[in-house]
Parts: structure tokens; C-alpha cells; sequence
């Protein structure tokens, strides 16, 4: 088997109505397979699929895994070259995996790559999540080409050229199956959110490249399990992106990067007390309490990534803070950053 797309599913029974028949539409070769891992929903999922798709591969999961841990078991049951973590509130397009498979066949330095992901309810527009391809400032804020922060740029084609990035979107990541899993797949304790960055970052210090091939455009909702709202999304956001840099920065920047982030951190509880989010600004501070609590408990993962990486300079890395361009010197675009 050459490629599987693998849709991890949680009470998603909607989006599955609304966008498998797209995926199994554009999907069809005798070496491609479409795959729906179930976290256990409790909404009909399941049964739906058995009844209106049965061509689809099921992987029944026993309990609410969540999206990291959930892909990690899945993958263990597939095979296939190539393998496609494809959100389940993700419409592709006619052609979407081909220029996704080329690229990985020509280039054998690349582990992953990601398309041109639009905003499904403004197709002119890039989605937040991912864009054309995804990078990371030297404190772990992370970026988009084509969105910096709350500022999504319309697209235009102005970055229609295939580039290297420092992380792929886990809305369409297509990456080596056997190096997923060699790597040791996405970090389960994150649960969801920066968990696609942790991998790509693991993947990128260890020698390998990261792409976005433009030429594949899908369509994303976004927002379809957590809203942009949520407390708990901003608690697992702060939470995870402390344990990634703990988990990744070097040892010689690493105090550095922690110290500077308590303070920022603490910027971010100020302003959303200021604009009113209480709920908000209460999950940043529990993110960093349970940061400091459990940290200890990543040293060896830190050990591990330390000693397995071969640089400790990333070419796709921002060297800097975005915030400084962004908010003080009003550089919205990504095109005025690189």
C-alpha cells in the first residue's frame, strides 16, 4: 500500500456526513486507502460508517484517546508508505494527494509535507490552521505563511511556491509512515494542540526537511472540536507549548527561553483580564502551574531529543520574538517577515 488516509473521529458523525464522500471521491487508486479511526464516539459514528460507507477501513478505539494518542494507536495498524492525518472537517480537492506523494518520492530527506489549506467558509481565504506551511519564532510562538497570529491573509497565489517550513499542519499531514513511528509518533500526554509541531520539531533537529506543496489545496472548517473560546483550548495551547520547548530547545538557550516566557505568559493573563476573558486568563495560569508540576516528568524525553539531535540551528526556525514585528512594528504579513 502506497498511501493511507487516516480520519480520526470523535463524535464527528456530522463532519463525516459532510466530507468523507469528498475524500473517497478524490481518493481512488488501487495503492490508496481511506481509514477511520473512531475515538469511541457515542454519537452513531460507527454505525453510520458500517451502513453507508463499508468500503471504509474501521479502527475501533476503546476509549477517547484524544487526537495525539489516538493517531499513535491508529497508525500502529497501518502499514502504508505514506501516511495522511486527515481532519475529519477537511474538504480535499480533485488531484489533492498526487503532487503530496511526488513530493516525498523525488525527496527522501523530506518527512512530511502539508497543501495550500484554505479556510472552507471563505475559499480566498487561508485557514488559520496551517496556511501554506507552518513556522516557529525562538520562543515557541507559532506562525503560518499566509497567518500571524489573528491576522489570515487572503490568498492571492503569493505563496504558491513550494517551500521548506519548520512544522506541517496536522489538519493534512502526509508524512513516512515507518519514520512516524520510528520518531515515536506525536506526544500522547499533549492530548491535542502543539502536538504536530512537537513531531515536526523532532523530525527537523534530526536532520530531516519539512515542506509545504502548494500545488494540493484542501478546504478546513477549523474550530471543529474546541472553539478559538475555549478555556480548555487555551490551557492545553499554553500547557503543551511549554512542554515542547522544554522537550526541544537546546541547553544552551533553554533558560533563557523559559525565563522569557514566564514573563510573556503572565502578559497574556493581563490581557485577557483586560478584555474580560476571566475563564481565560484562569487556564493560562493552571497551564503554567501544571507546566512547573509535571515537567520533571519530560526530562528523559528531553534526554533522548538532545541526543538524537543533529543540529541544534533549524533553517525554517524564526530567530527572534514575532511578537516584536507584529505588535510593535505593525508587520502583519508574512511576506514582511522573510
Amino acid at each position: 500500500m502506497k498511501l493511507s488516509v487516516v480520519i480520526l473521529n470523535w463524535n464527528g458523525k456530522h463532519w463525516l456526513e459532510k466530507f468523507l464522500p469528498s475524500v473517497l471521491q478524490h481518493s481512488k487508486g488501487t495503492d490508496i486507502e481511506v481509514v477511520v479511526a473512531d475515538n469511541a464516539s457515542s454519537d452513531g459514528s460507527v454505525a453510520f460508517l458500517t451502513d453507508k460507507f463499508p468500503q471504509v477501513r474501521q479502527i475501533l478505539l476503546t476509549n477517547n484517546f484524544g487526537f495525539a494518542e489516538g493517531y499513535n494507536i491508529a497508525l500502529q495498524q497501518v502499514e502504508a508508505e505514506y501516511t495522511v492525518l486527515l481532519n475529519s472537517d477537511v474538504e480535499v480537492t480533485d488531484g489533492w494527494w498526487q503532487p503530496l506523494v511526488r513530493a516525498l518520492d523525488e525527496d527522501k530527506q523530506l518527512a512530511a509535507v502539508q497543501p495550500k489549506i484554505l479556510s472552507y467558509s471563505n475559499k480566498k481565504m487561508f485557514e488559520y490552521a496551517g496556511a501554506s506551511g507552518g513556522f516557529l519564532d525562538s520562543y515557541g510562538y507559532p506562525f503560518c505563511r499566509g497567518r500571524i497570529f489573528s491576522a489570515v491573509e487572503m490568498d492571492g497565489g503569493q505563496y504558491d511556491a513550494p517551500m521548506d517550513i519548520f512544522w506541517a499542519s496536522g489538519a493534512c499531514l502526509a508524512i513516512r509512515t515507518e519514520l512516524y513511528k520510528r520518531v515515536g509518533g506525536l506526544d500522547g500526554s499533549f492530548f491535542a494542540h502543539m502536538e504536530e509541531i512537537d513531531l515536526c520539531w523532532r523530525l527537523n533537529a534530526r536532520g530531516y526537511r519539512l515542506r509545504c506543496i502548494p500545488q494540493s489545496v484542501v478546504y478546513h472548517v477549523g474550530g471543529g472540536t474546541l472553539s478559538s473560546e475555549s478555556p480548555r483550548k487555551t490551557f492545553l495551547n499554553f500547557r503543551n507549548n511549554l512542554l515542547m520547548l522544554y522537550k526541544n530547545v537546546p541547553d544552551s538557550k533553554l533558560t533563557n527561553v523559559m525565563n522569557l516566557r514566564v514573563v510573556l505568559d503572565y502578559l497574556s493573563i493581563l490581557h485577557f483580564l483586560l478584555v474580560g476573558k476571566w475563564e481565560n486568563a484562569k487556564a493560562v495560569w493552571k497551564a503554567r502551574s501544571e507546566f512547573e508540576k509535571i515537567k520533571h516528568l519530560y526530562l528523559p524525553k528531553r534526554i533522548e531529543n538532545q541526543k538524537l539531535s543533529v543540529s541544534h540551528h533549524i533553517p525554517t526556525s524564526y530567530r527572534g520574538l514575532v511578537l516584536i514585528p507584529f505588535y510593535l512594528l505593525g508587520k502583519k504579513r508574512f511576506s514582511d517577515l522573510y
